[in-house]
């Protein structure tokens, strides 16, 4: 496509439109630029002259005068024989709001950022100005939205009704490309079991979601705006139930099932811990039978419990080699930052890096992984503008990952649930960070600090991973729930925070060492690499 553009009138100012014409020739359009305070005529004429398939214009001064030059260009344009061309208006957000009263501007631009640019200037002529709705389903989406990856949030206010008309706000604002819906834990819980519910506890934790009718209406508001896709907690309890409702009505994007958790172990349910994770399993099979992506939000549950990073890192690869083993084809990654906090963000790089290196070597043809980031649930201070910093932090931290998915967490987090406008404000943060990032960052995976640290963490790993697997005679000892369980009872799978827990040992003692979780001798402080660790535990079987 073929695009002239100028400052129009007497604006000299041309950063704006000058970068909206690289981007243009970024994505392979022909760009010729006029120069500044060019006249409408003189724009107009060179339209002709150059057969342009779109005119740019550009004007940052007093807004009054912006209205009488797009006046002109009003009156003009049928003279010149170019109303079937396609007008596009940048600049400030006041003239910006005067250029939206002339029908003739296809598009105005104003606070938008570059990659809602690129999405405008992709495509040819024909389908530029096609009003279409955005892929709907994850795969398609992150193709479609690349390079940028596509972004996530999670919401459910107490009541239905607000979480309705906040799903509403957050789809026109189109900033979010995937709700991750929340039900309070009753549902969770009890969906299938509604006489089990407490009336007292209703939206604690989330938007009460009683019946499948309230599944439709949430759905039903998200058909509007950039139509975002939906995902949803696969429930506590009744995996495989919830799976099929979810498919059914909401379309669930992609589900988030864990392997050793929702029962006894975290008292999110009252499952017996083999049972759960059988089940669990089940509702990864399920999925994977059906075509839905799969991530295993397991890792992170470790490591919001103290648990040190081998043992993250160890989990995160178990986690995918289960979803392959269960016909997973398309595998969701979810690196969750700053977790615990303390670690330094050269050493949670270096975490990361030792997770997503060992999970790749699972990729095959038939399997496939999309990396999703998210920042720490416990690293946002309850000060709103710190909170505001530590999200822009954790993004552009974690997109050094490369990730297809951003999970951005609400600056509120520390303080109160997210309304629907401070998640368009955090999406808004996010995006920015993003933007900048995609043009370029440097390698850190070069650093000899992070190479030193990977190469533990593998090593620790395959250490954790190898005893692990010796537990069990059963074909395949990842598939075996007793498997993890006996890893619990021996302490191979073990965190500070089980004690007093009815299955986890919670003898182990973990710190944070020069910004890394480490298992460390309660009584020195000493480090205590995992080799050591599995023999001292096998020496006192």
């Amino acid at each position: 496509m073929k695009i002239v553009g100028a400052a129009v009138g007497n604006c000299v100012h041309v950063a704006g439109i000058l970068s909206f014409m690289g981007i243009a020739r970024s994505l392979g359009h022909e760009t010729i630029f006029l120069r500044p305070a060019t006249p409408v005529d003189k724009l107009l004429g060179a339209a002709i002259e150059t057969e342009a398939d779109m005119i740019a214009v550009s004007y940052r001064l007093t807004p009054s005068v912006a209205r009488e030059i797009f006046k002109e260009l009003e009156e003009k344009i049928p003279k010149y024989g170019l109303s079937d061309r396609i007008f596009v208006f940048g600049g400030t957000a006041q003239v910006a709001k005067i250029a939206r009263e002339f029908d003739f501007f296809d598009k105005v631009f104003s606070t938008q950022g570059q990659r809602e640019i690129v999405d405008f200037l992709k495509g040819d002529k024909g389908k530029l100005l096609e009003v279409a709705i955005p892929a709907q389903t994850l795969v398609d989406r992150i193709r479609e939205s690349a390079p940028y990856p596509i972004i996530r949030h999670h919401f459910g206010l107490p009541r239905l009704e607000e979480t309705l008309e906040g799903i509403k706000e957050i789809a026109d604002s189109e900033t979010i490309d995937v709700i991750s819906l929340a039900p309070d834990q009753n549902a969770q819980q009890y969906f299938f079991e509604p006489k089990e519910m407490k009336k007292e506890l209703s939206g604690a934790g989330g938007v009460p979601l009683r019946t499948e009718e309230d599944f439709k209406r949430i759905y039903e508001a998200t058909r509007r705006g950039n139509y975002p896709i939906m995902r949803c907690y696969s429930g506590t309890a009744h995996i495989v139930e919830m799976a099929d409702l979810l498919n059914r009505v909401i379309h669930n994007a992609w589900a988030a099932i864990p392997l050793c958790w929702y029962n006894e172990l975290d008292g999110r349910s009252k499952r017996k811990f083999t049972e759960a994770v059988s089940e669990n399993m089940e509702g990864i099979k399920w999925n994977a039978k059906h075509g839905i992506p799969v991530e295993v939000n397991e890792p992170h549950q470790w490591g919001l419990r103290n648990a040190h990073d081998a043992l993250f890192v160890a989990m995160a690869y178990v986690s995918a080699y289960v979803a392959k083993k269960l016909g997973v084809k398309t595998y969701v990654a979810q690196y969750m930052m700053n977790t615990p906090p303390g670690l330094s963000p050269r050493m949670d790089l270096a975490k990361m890096l030792a997770a997503k290196k060992l999970i790749h070597t699972l990729e095959d043809e038939e399997f496939k992984v999309i990396t999703e980031v998210r920042p720490g649930l416990m690293a946002f201070p309850a000060d709103m503008d710190k909170a505001k910093g530590q999200l822009a932090f954790s993004v552009a931290e974690a997109m050094e990952l490369e990730p297809q998915i951003v999970h951005v967490v609400s600056f509120t987090e520390a303080d109160h649930v997210a309304l629907a406008h401070e998640i368009v404000q955090s999406a808004k943060i996010a995006r920015q960070v993003i933007e900048e990032s995609v043009k370029g960052l440097p390698h850190i995976e070069n650093d000899p600090e992070i190479k030193n640290r990977v190469r533990i963490l593998e090593d620790d790993a395959h250490v954790l991973i190898d005893a692990i697997r010796q537990l069990s005679n059963a074909q395949d000892p990842f598939l075996d729930p007793n498997t993890y369980y006996a890893a619990l009872r021996i302490g191979y799978l073990d965190t500070p925070n089980f004690s007093g827990s009815a299955v986890g040992l919670g003898k182990i003692s973990t710190a944070i060492v020069d910004g890394k979780c480490e298992v460390v001798d309660p009584r020195t402080g000493r480090i205590i690499r995992e080799q050591e660790r599995i023999n001292s535990i096998g020496e006192l079987k």
